[in-house]
């Protein structure tokens, strides 16, 4: 069952029917104000500072998810000591927040927020940082011995020197307006001024495994638009949809199970670090990302330009594979 805030990203995306197309053009004024906004904060009127460590940026330009953790997590799966640097959305802490280093954990779920436990999960050897001040995030990075700087969705830092990746959604949207009249965060023809536009079967694959399965599996997910699973998704139990980033709770899990008759929740790695204490039986969808020679070559073309160390990592050719 979808939950509200995935039906109306799906308006966004699709409007279909007389009452969502209409709500939706009498929001566009709204819509273009709020990008006309944007656009001009891409365009600072000062040179961007150059931080103390190559960084590249992978973010996207419409609301949902593009794929921005699995392909951060494939391109520094190559690196012996990169930096995740993230805002940390919905965390309960202040300020700039060390989530992992060398392998240990210095944070909690709670302090740190889904994501940046995910990158952990993913990348274990990385150093995970959530600050709202990027640069401040990359120059701690820098001191606790990183080389490389990866970051999560700051497009919209232009202030800062960095490789700017930007995902394009798959499909395409049918509706190309801005918020809140449309799926887009920034105007379409920001693309223009991302270094590369990375294209789902152009740049990467996606390669699906599920580990543990059971008989009678009930999916239960909390991630931006869910449909992206189904091509991937054998025959389930059922199906129980939250919001992007929801914090789920023992009753809700069981209750799913429960309802549902099933044998395992499947749950994707996102969903897996807030559910994994529950003690619930879990199938763990893991959804990879298999990336293209070039966009690898030309992130290590950035780095070695601009000084860091490009040297591959043998230790973990496969992110979800530590």
């Amino acid at each position: 069952m979808s939950s509200p805030a995935n039906r109306i990203e799906g308006w966004l995306y699709a409007p279909r029917g007389f009452w969502q197309r209409f709500l939706l053009g009498v929001l566009t004024p709204l819509g273009w104000l709020l990008c006309a906004v944007g656009w001009r904060r891409l365009h600072p009127s000062t040179p961007p500072i150059t931080p103390p460590l190559p960084t590249i940026s992978v973010g996207n330009l419409t609301v949902g998810g593009t794929g921005k953790t699995p392909l951060i997590a494939a391109l520094a799966a190559r690196y012996a000591k990169p930096a995740i640097i993230l805002r940390g959305y919905r965390r309960k802490s202040r300020g700039c927040q060390l989530i992992a280093h060398e392998r240990r954990l210095c944070a909690t779920l709670v302090q740190s927020g889904d994501e940046a436990m995910l990158y952990h999960r993913l990348l274990p050897w990385a150093t995970v940082i959530v600050s709202a001040d990027r640069l401040e995030a990359i120059a701690y990075a820098h001191r606790l011995g990183a080389t490389v700087a990866f970051l999560d969705d700051a497009f919209r830092h232009r202030h800062i020197e960095k490789l700017d990746l930007l995902i394009a959604p798959t499909p395409t949207p049918e509706n190309r307006r801005c918020l809140p009249a449309g799926p887009y965060r920034l105007p379409p023809k920001a693309y223009q001024l991302a270094d590369r536009v990375v294209q789902e079967g152009v740049d990467f694959t996606r390669r699906c495994t599920i580990v543990n399965p059971t008989e009678k599996m009930v999916l239960m997910t909390a991630i931006a638009r869910p449909e992206r699973l189904e091509p991937f998704l054998p025959d389930l139990q059922g199906r129980c949809y939250f919001p992007d980033h929801h914090p789920f709770t023992h009753q809700e899990a069981s209750e799913a199970l429960k309802r549902h008759q099933g044998t395992s929740l499947l749950v994707t790695e996102k969903d897996a670090v807030k559910l994994e204490s529950f003690n619930l039986p879990l199938s763990y969808l893991t959804l990879t990302l298999e990336v293209g020679e070039n966009l690898h070559q030309m992130v290590a073309d950035y780095t070695l330009q601009k000084g860091g160390d490009a040297t591959i990592s043998p230790k973990n050719p496969d992110p979800l594979r530590t």
